[in-house]
């Protein structure tokens, strides 16, 4: 790492407005930031493009592509670990949540059989510094599964563990209120025949009926326990909102109706939607589009969720909406707010003495392009 580092003219994304400048980094933190540019011999001209702060990913499966990148191909460990990391630094993403799932109602899924798996390669790739961002654990605890508390209490001590959510994908609720989107995502996914779909309706709403309260109730007062950061998932009624404000919830994710995201909104929960959405003009599930939310001020995350570099183009997306945000509201979205969600208070900002999580971003023809990316002041792309 260099001792320190100058770039110069810049266009500083701050918490309330752009101004032109330059800004210091020195061992791994910002150390200066000045609206004049650097006369220093040394200063990298960065010919006016924006430097935002590295962006912070709370909900990503991104990194299971890797490990089965084709049905039935298992890829080794570490490779996969390494590749997603590398497309999470080309992205922009400087801290990114890792999204494993306990639980899912998928069968002979690869979440579940690979889930130590995925753990342990993260693990790794963090003790060995081979990881070019900052990588924390986001499990997804689908309450509704019979098996998901043990397999929680066996990775509750894990310690990257930040943030864990609770889902309970149950048909005729939350994101799934409409059995026929049920029906039509599940049998375009396993295949099943009408007769076996009606069955497997039947075994996950019984599962969901006997599990889901009692899991959901455990898991919550865990993460409490351990001052664990912890997310609600598809909430759709004031009802849900409400149970998740007894749970101490701190991030609403992928609320499903407008109702949802203004109640959570309200309650001080951070509302969490999907960059995808905002690049695609709307939810594949059919529940509440995120530009909707933008335009009623709910939008408080972003998260990429499949699709790494969906993010940053969301960002200059909402930007340039009309009734959306100012780019430094579109930035916190996925910085600032982001952070103060899960409890980082070292980044997220471009403020002297915090960590130099920085993104250089140029507009071509609108459509940002990043051009560098720095990770506690070490260039990773």
């Amino acid at each position: 790492m260099q001792a320190e580092q100058v770039l110069n003219r810049v266009r500083l994304v701050l918490d309330d407005e752009v101004v032109e400048g330059s800004l210091v980094i020195r061992e791994g933190h910002i150390a200066d930031m000045d609206t004049c540019s650097s006369q220093l011999p040394g200063a990298v001209d960065c010919e006016g493009d924006y430097l935002l702060p590295g962006m912070i990913e709370l909900h990503t499966d991104n990194m299971e592509k890797y490990f089965q990148p084709r049905p039935k191909v298992a890829w080794p460990s570490r490779q996969a670990a390494l590749a997603h990391d590398a497309q999470m630094a080309a992205s922009g993403i400087t801290t990114v949540f890792d999204s494993l799932s306990i639980g899912t109602v998928e069968m002979n899924s690869m979440r579940t059989q690979a889930l130590e798996k995925m753990h342990d390669a993260l693990l790794d790739m963090q003790q060995h510094g081979l990881a070019r961002v900052d990588h924390r654990l986001h499990l997804r605890c689908e309450v509704s599964h019979p098996e998901t508390l043990a397999t929680f209490e066996k990775m509750a001590e894990s310690p990257l563990l930040g943030l864990v959510s609770l889902m309970d994908h149950a048909p005729g609720q939350r994101q799934f209120v409409s059995l026929e989107m049920y029906r039509t995502y599940y049998q375009g996914k396993f295949g099943f025949s009408d007769p076996e779909m009606a069955i497997f309706i039947e075994q996950q709403k019984e599962n969901s009926t006997r599990y889901s309260s009692e899991q959901r109730r455990v898991i919550a007062a865990r993460c409490q326990s351990r001052g664990l950061a912890l997310a609600s998932h598809d909430d759709a009624t004031l009802e849900h909102v409400v149970e998740s404000r007894e749970y101490g919830i701190r991030v609403a994710e992928f609320p499903t109706t407008l109702e949802a995201a203004e109640a959570s909104h309200r309650s001080g929960m951070a509302v969490l939607m999907g960059a995808p959405n905002v690049v695609r003009g709307g939810s594949h599930s059919g529940n509440i589009a995120a530009a909707e939310l933008v335009r009623r001020g709910v939008l408080d995350v972003l998260s990429s969720d499949y699709y790494p570099a969906s993010m940053l183009d969301a960002v200059f997306r909402i930007s340039h909406m009309d009734d959306g945000y100012s780019l430094p509201q579109a930035v916190a979205a996925a910085t600032r707010h982001p952070a103060q969600a899960v409890g980082l208070t070292d980044r997220g900002r471009l403020v002297p003495g915090l960590r130099a999580d920085l993104l250089r971003v140029r507009l071509l023809d609108g459509h940002p392009l990043v051009q560098r990316v720095w990770c506690a002041g070490r260039q990773v792309h």
